[in-house]
């Protein structure tokens, strides 16, 4: 997979590796092939204004801002972490910004944006303690403390389609999985990582894994539940059978024929990565 070495899990990881494993997790991500339903190597699945060159002017435009998430944490080290989220506000929508002008306005990496910059902002609040999962996923989600609440749940305005699929569904989408810590990718794939030695079939394994038990509200909006259920029955269904490479194209092109797209449990395979590199 265009030769990129696995990210090892390392002793010790300082804030500022965080931003040079998330960007390599955003590099590895958009080459993995065949993801069904996603941008890969191979195709642009179910996305009909995105392509892997889209991707890769992406990843170079918002990675620089990874290693300011980093900073501004540490600047915002001795605030409470109920008033700190704020801070990361402005370098957030900046990112995004910087997103935008390299898609020509194509929203690639919203998603990976928001989780790997808390990730990023996280790891600099806590510069002076090592470095581990828990430690990690607990200073998230103390950050994100009560944001579905604030910014879905008393929401009156529902402009989003996450607000909407809130209201209507009760998904907490990226927020959600922010606010517990990513306890869907603690839970689903951390355990498993290393029972997989071939890093590529590895990270596939962890992707179904996650299409499998995610609501993810990428496919909602695209498909509705019914959707959702297809896209989670289907990657059980590879997972418990034992899968190669062609049932993940089988599933592509069916995924792509229904213009289901998997991108939130994407999002969690970049945050995964990420992880796994840390000490549990």
């Amino acid at each position: 997979m265009h030769g990129l070495p696995a990210i090892n899990p390392l002793t010790l990881v300082s804030a500022q590796q965080i931003a040079v494993l998330s960007h390599e997790a955003l590099t590895r991500e958009i080459w993995l092939s065949p993801k069904p339903g996603l941008v890969d190597a191979l195709n642009s699945g179910a996305h009909r204004d995105m392509d892997l060159a889209l991707f890769l002017a992406s990843i170079e435009a918002v990675s620089p801002w990874f290693s300011h998430f980093v900073s501004v944490g540490q600047q915002s080290a001795a605030l409470p972490a109920h008033e700190a989220l704020a801070q990361a506000r402005l370098p957030g929508l900046a990112c995004e910004q910087a997103m935008f002008s390299a898609t020509g306005g194509v929203n690639t990496h919203k998603g990976g944006i928001f989780s790997l910059g808390l990730l990023c902002f996280a790891a600099g609040r806590l510069q002076a303690e090592t470095l581990t999962q828990s430690r990690l996923c607990a200073e998230v989600a103390a950050l994100c403390h009560d944001l579905v609440a604030r910014e879905l749940k008393h929401s009156a305005r529902q402009a989003t389609i996450g607000e909407r699929l809130y209201h209507r569904f009760g998904l907490t989408g990226a927020r959600g999985e922010a606010q517990s810590g990513f306890a869907t990718v603690r839970r689903h794939v951390l355990p498993y990582w290393h029972q997989e030695i071939d890093p590529t079939r590895r990270l596939l394994n962890a992707l179904l894994r996650l299409m499998a038990v995610n609501a993810d509200t990428n496919v909602v909006s695209r498909g509705g539940i019914d959707g959702l259920r297809f896209v989670q029955q289907s990657a059980r269904r590879l997972l418990i059978a034992g899968w190669c490479t062609d049932d993940l194209l089988a599933l592509d092109a069916e995924l792509t024929e229904r213009n289901l797209s998997p991108g939130g449990s994407a999002d969690l395979l970049a945050v995964s990565m990420v992880l796994a590199a840390l000490p549990a």
